[in-house]
C-alpha cells in the first residue's frame, strides 16, 4: 500500500512543482511593464495554489485508476500504462504552459479557448512574430517536456515495478479515500461554488491575478464553454438588422438631462436585493390578496415615497449572475449564456465601478455568500472594483447563518460601518483630496430556502423572507439618516431579478419581471415618481448622466432622463426565450418554437425588434 501511495504522491508533486515553477517563469518573462516584488511572487504562488491543486488532482485521476486496477491485475502493464500516460501529458502540459507564458505579452489575458480560433489559420496567427521567436518557443517546449519526462521516469515509471497485484479490501478503501480527497481538491471543497479562476483573484493588479491563474485549468474550463457566438441569433442580413435595431434608438448621450440630485459627486451606496421584484411592493397587482398591499415591504414603499421611484423598470434576466452584469455594466443578458462566467469576455465590459474609479471614487463590493460563485469575484475585480468581500471576511460563527452564507442583517450592519466610515479622520483626509465612495452590496437572505430570523408574515415563507430583507434595509437607513454620511449619500436600491411569485405566474406574464428602482438619501433633490418604461441596464447611463460623466462605452444603456430617450422599451431574456415590451404591447417568444402562435398586438413588428436586439447585442459580445 505504501508503494501505491508514494507512487501517487510523486506523480502529484511533479505536476504541482511544474505549475509552481512555471508561475515564476511566467512572471519573470512578462515582468516588463509590471511592477512587482519578491513578496508578490510568493503571494501569487499562495493565492494560485487552490487552482494548481485542483488541476493536479484532475491529472492524477488516471494514475489513481491504474493503482486501483492493479489490485486485481498484476504484471508489467502498469509500467507501460504509466509510460504512455506520461508521454501524453508531458508534451501537452509543456505546450500549454509555454504558450501561456509567451503569448501573454500579446494578449494580456490567460490562455483560454480563444487560441482555437487561430488553429485554422496558423499563418496569420504567427504573422506578427519572427521565426526566431517561434524556434525559441519550440525549444522551450522541448526542454520543459524533457525535464518532466525525466522526472516521471526516475520518480514514477521506474518505481512502479515493485507494485504487485494484491486484492485487499483495506487497500481498496484507502485508495477510494484518496479518490475522495482528489475529488474535493478538483472541485474546490464542499461549498456551493465549484473551482473557477475567480477563486485565485486577490489583487487590484490584474497581472498578479493573471499570474495566479493556472493556464491548463483556464484552457480546459473555457473549452467546455466555448461557442461560436458570432453565429448565434443570426436572423437578418447585417444591414437589415442594423436598420431594425436603429428603430430602438439606443443612444449613449445625456442631453438636457432632468436633474435629480443636489450634487454631482455624492457617496453612492448600491444595494442589489436578491429576488425582490415589484410583486412584493404591489402584490395586489399580481393576484395576491389586497390586504397584503404595502404590508410585505413597508420600508421600500416609504423610501419610494420619500425619494425617486422608477416604477416601470423591467429586469433583463432571471438569474443573479446575469442581473448583476446588467446592473453594474449596463450590458444585456442573453437567453442561454452567462456573460459573467466567461471571464475574458466579462473583463472587457464597461462598468459603473470602472467609470467612477476613473473619476476619483473608491469602489468596494460586499456579499455575504461565496463571492467566487459563477466567477463573480473575477468579474468584479476586473471591471473596476478595488475590493470584493465575500463570506470569508465575516466571523466564522456567522458564515453559515443562512444556507447561502451570512444573513442580511449582519451584512447590512457591516455595510453601515463601511459607509459611515467616510466620516472618520482617515476618510476626512481622503475627502479633502476629492475621493468619494461607491459601495455595492448583494443581499442573499431572500433566496430559497427562505430561512430567515424573522416571522412577521405567517404561512408565507417567501413573503416573510422579503419582509425580513425590507426590515433590514429599514434599520440600515435609520442608522444612516442619524449619521453625517446621509447628507451626501445617494442610496440606490433595486433587485437582481424577480421570481415566480405568487405560484402560477410565469414568463408568459411580463409583469413577473417588473422590478422597483429606488433612489434616496440626502443627495436626492426632491421626491419623484418616474413612470417611464425602461430596463435594468439603463441604471448605468442614467446614474452617470446625473453625475455629468460620459458613458459612451455603455452601448446598451440609456439615460432615461435625457431628451435622447425617445423610444421607451424593455427587454427581458429567460432560458430559451425573450420578452420585448414597448408602448404598443409586448411579445414573449420561445426561440425554439419557430411556428409559435403569438396572439399579441403588433406581433410581427415586436418580434422583428426583439430578434434584431438579440442579433445586435450578440454581435457585440462575439467581438469581445
Amino acid at each position: 500500500m505504501k508503494k501505491r501511495l508514494r507512487y501517487l504522491a510523486r506523480f502529484f508533486l511533479i505536476i504541482l512543482t511544474t505549475f509552481l515553477m512555471m508561475k515564476v517563469v511566467f512572471m519573470l518573462y512578462n515582468a516588463k511593464g509590471h511592477d512587482f516584488g519578491v513578496a508578490d511572487v510568493f503571494a501569487v504562488l499562495w493565492h494560485g495554489l487552490p487552482l494548481d491543486l485542483s488541476t493536479t488532482a484532475y491529472l492524477t485521476v488516471v494514475p489513481l485508476f491504474f493503482c486501483i486496477l492493479s489490485l486485481w491485475v498484476g504484471g508489467t502493464w502498469l509500467r507501460l500504462a504509466n509510460k504512455i500516460y506520461c508521454f501524453i501529458i508531458a508534451p501537452l502540459l509543456a505546450v500549454t504552459l509555454v504558450a501561456d507564458t509567451v503569448l501573454y505579452k500579446f494578449w494580456q489575458f490567460k490562455l483560454d479557448a480563444t487560441i482555437f480560433n487561430y488553429i485554422d489559420d496558423p499563418k496569420n496567427a504567427f504573422a506578427s512574430v519572427s521565426p526566431w521567436f517561434i524556434l525559441l518557443g519550440i525549444l522551450a517546449i522541448v526542454v520543459l517536456a524533457t525535464l518532466m519526462l525525466l522526472a516521471f521516469k526516475y520518480f514514477v515509471i521506474n518505481r512502479v515495478s515493485g507494485i504487485k497485484g494484491h486484492q485487499n479490501t483495506f487497500q481498496l478503501l484507502a485508495l477510494l479515500l484518496v479518490g475522495g480527497v482528489m475529488f474535493l481538491l478538483g472541485r474546490g471543497g464542499v461549498g456551493r461554488s465549484t473551482m473557477n479562476i475567480g477563486h485565485v483573484y486577490y489583487s487590484q493588479n490584474q497581472f498578479l491575478n493573471h499570474s495566479a491563474v493556472n493556464p491548463v485549468f483556464s484552457l480546459v474550463s473555457s473549452s467546455f464553454k466555448v461557442q461560436d457566438f458570432d453565429e448565434l441569433y443570426r436572423y437578418y442580413p447585417p444591414a437589415a438588422c442594423d436598420s431594425i435595431f436603429a428603430q430602438l434608438h439606443y443612444d449613449t448621450l445625456s442631453v438636457d438631462t432632468d436633474t435629480l440630485l443636489t450634487t454631482t459627486r455624492p457617496d453612492i451606496l448600491l444595494i442589489v436585493m436578491e429576488g425582490c421584484g415589484s410583486v412584493f411592493m404591489e402584490p395586489q397587482s399580481y393576484g395576491v390578496a389586497k390586504s397584503q398591499s404595502r404590508n410585505i415591504t413597508p420600508t421600500l414603499w416609504r423610501l419610494a415615497d420619500e425619494g425617486i421611484y422608477f416604477s416601470r423598470c423591467y429586469a433583463n434576466s432571471f438569474r443573479t449572475d446575469r442581473g448583476l452584469v446588467s446592473t453594474l455594466s449596463g450590458y444585456p443578458a442573453f437567453p442561454d449564456i452567462s456573460v459573467m462566467k466567461l471571464a475574458e469576455k466579462a473583463r472587457t465590459l464597461p462598468s459603473i465601478a470602472r467609470t467612477l474609479a476613473a473619476n476619483g471614487y473608491s469602489t468596494e463590493f460586499v456579499y455575504g455568500g461565496d463571492i467566487n460563485f459563477t466567477n463573480t469575484k473575477a468579474y468584479l475585480l476586473s471591471t473596476g472594483y478595488q475590493q470584493a468581500r465575500g463570506y470569508e471576511t465575516f466571523p466564522v460563527s456567522v458564515r453559515h447563518s443562512h444556507s447561502w452564507g451570512v444573513q442580511d442583517h449582519i451584512v447590512l450592519d457591516t455595510l453601515y460601518n463601511i459607509v459611515a466610515k467616510s466620516q472618520s479622520h482617515k476618510d476626512a483626509e481622503s475627502r479633502s483630496r476629492g475621493i468619494a465612495k461607491f459601495v455595492s452590496c448583494l443581499t442573499l437572505s431572500s433566496h430559497e430556502d427562505w430561512q430567515v430570523p424573522y416571522s412577521r408574515i405567517k404561512n408565507d415563507q417567501v413573503a416573510n423572507a422579503m419582509a425580513y430583507l425590507d426590515d433590514c434595509i429599514g434599520k440600515l437607513v435609520a442608522r444612516l439618516k442619524a449619521s453625517p454620511a446621509w447628507s451626501n449619500l445617494l442610496l440606490i436600491i433595486l433587485p437582481d431579478h424577480s421570481i415566480s411569485y405568487p405560484d402560477g405566474i410565469t414568463e408568459a406574464n411580463p409583469e413577473r419581471n417588473r422590478i422597483p428602482i429606488i433612489w434616496t438619501g440626502g443627495a436626492v433633490r426632491s421626491p419623484r415618481r418616474i413612470e417611464t418604461l425602461c430596463n435594468q441596464t439603463d441604471l448605468a447611463a442614467t446614474l452617470l448622466g446625473q453625475l455629468s460623466m460620459p458613458h459612451d462605452d455603455f452601448s446598451f444603456s440609456r439615460d432615461v432622463l435625457s431628451s435622447t430617450y425617445t423610444y421607451p422599451c424593455a427587454v427581458h431574456t429567460f432560458g430559451g426565450g425573450i420578452t420585448f415590451i414597448d408602448s404598443t404591447g409586448y411579445i414573449v417568444k420561445d426561440l425554439a418554437m419557430e411556428n409559435e402562435k403569438l396572439e399579441v398586438k403588433n406581433k410581427e413588428l415586436l418580434l422583428r425588434k426583439a430578434k434584431a436586439y438579440l442579433q445586435k447585442t450578440m454581435q457585440d459580445f462575439a467581438k469581445r
